[in-house]
C-alpha cells in the first residue's frame, strides 16, 4: 500500500498540487478506520481513504476545490440512519473530516547576480520563494552575495542541462546584457515554468523577442512572458524594483486579478513588425 506521507513529499518535489483529506473526529456508531487520510491528486487520482461511498464522494468534489482554491475547509457528516458507510451499517454519528492543500513550495531561478538580483532574492524568499541563483560569473553568483540560495549555478549552459522547472518554479531573467538575456529566455520559453519575467525596457524587451524569432522561435510562446517584469507601481531603486517583481510573482503564485502588469502584449509585438 501507498505511504501518503512519502507520496506527499514526491508530489512536492516534483511541483504537484494535492488535498490531503483527514478523519479528524468521529462519534456515535461509526466504525474506525486504520487509514483514515485519502489523497487526491490535482488529476483527480486517489490514494487512501476515508470510508469510500457517499462521503468519500463529496470529500472528493470538496478536495478538488480545495485544490484549485489553496484553501482548507472542515466537513460534518451527519450519518443518521443512513445506508452502509464502507460494508458495516451504521446507526448514526457524526464524521468531521479535514481537508488542506498540499503544495509544493516555489522555486524562483534568478538568472543574473547584480544588485537586482541581490534585492529580489532577499524579499522574494522572505515572501516564502525557494532561491537559485544562476551567474556565470562567480564573483557575483557565491554563497555570501546570496546567503539565502539553495542552489547556485556558475554556468549558464550547466543551469540549462540541469534544471528542470515545473508548475511551481518561476523563472526571473536579469542578466547583464541583451545576449545573456537572449539566451536564457530562449531556454525559459521551452520549459513548463509558472512564470517567466524579463526585465528591460519595452524597446529591449521587443528587440529580445525579434531576435529570438528570428532564430525560429514561435511568436506566441512569449505571450506568457512577464517583460518588462514587475508591477506598475513607479519603482526606481533596485529595492523598489524588487518589491515591483516579488509583488508580481505572489500575485501569480496567488492568482490575483486585474493588478497593473508591465509586459509587452502580442498586440505590441504584431505592430513591431510594422516599425
Amino acid at each position: 500500500m501507498i505511504d501518503l506521507f512519502e507520496e506527499i513529499v514526491r508530489m512536492r518535489r516534483a511541483g504537484q498540487r494535492a488535498a490531503l483529506a483527514t478523519i479528524v473526529h468521529t462519534n456515535g456508531s461509526i466504525p474506525s478506520y486504520e487509514s483514515s487520510r485519502m489523497l487526491v491528486r490535482e488529476d483527480g487520482t486517489i490514494a487512501g481513504t476515508v470510508g469510500g461511498g457517499c462521503v468519500e464522494a463529496d470529500v472528493w468534489a470538496a478536495a478538488k476545490e480545495v485544490i484549485r482554491s489553496e484553501q482548507p475547509r472542515k466537513m460534518t457528516f451527519n450519518l443518521n440512519n443512513e445506508a452502509s458507510y464502507e460494508a458495516g451499517l451504521i446507526c448514526g454519528g457524526t464524521l468531521e473530516i479535514f481537508v488542506e492543500p498540499i503544495l509544493p513550495q516555489p522555486t524562483l531561478y534568478i538568472f543574473g547576480g547584480g544588485h537586482v538580483s541581490t534585492a529580489v532574492a532577499r524579499i522574494a524568499g522572505q515572501a516564502g520563494f525557494a532561491i537559485g541563483i544562476v551567474d556565470d560569473r562567480e564573483a557575483f553568483a557565491n554563497q555570501e552575495r546570496f546567503p539565502m540560495a539553495a542552489e547556485i549555478h556558475t554556468s549558464y549552459e550547466d543551469a540549462f542541462a540541469s534544471l528542470h522547472p515545473n508548475g511551481a518554479s518561476y523563472i526571473l531573467i536579469v542578466t547583464r546584457g541583451h545576449k545573456e538575456d537572449m539566451r536564457v529566455l530562449g531556454w525559459a520559453i521551452n520549459t513548463p515554468a509558472k512564470y517567466i519575467g524579463m526585465i528591460g525596457s519595452r524597446r529591449k524587451v521587443i528587440s529580445v523577442y525579434k531576435a529570438l524569432e528570428k532564430e525560429g522561435h514561435s511568436l506566441d510562446k512569449f505571450e506568457r512572458v512577464h517583460a518588462p517584469v514587475g508591477l506598475e507601481i513607479g519603482a526606481l531603486t533596485p529595492e523598489e524594483i524588487a518589491v515591483s517583481i516579488t509583488a508580481e510573482l505572489i500575485a501569480i503564485r496567488r492568482n490575483a486579478e486585474n493588478l497593473p502588469h508591465k509586459s509587452v502584449k502580442l498586440a505590441d509585438i504584431a505592430a513591431m513588425h510594422h516599425d
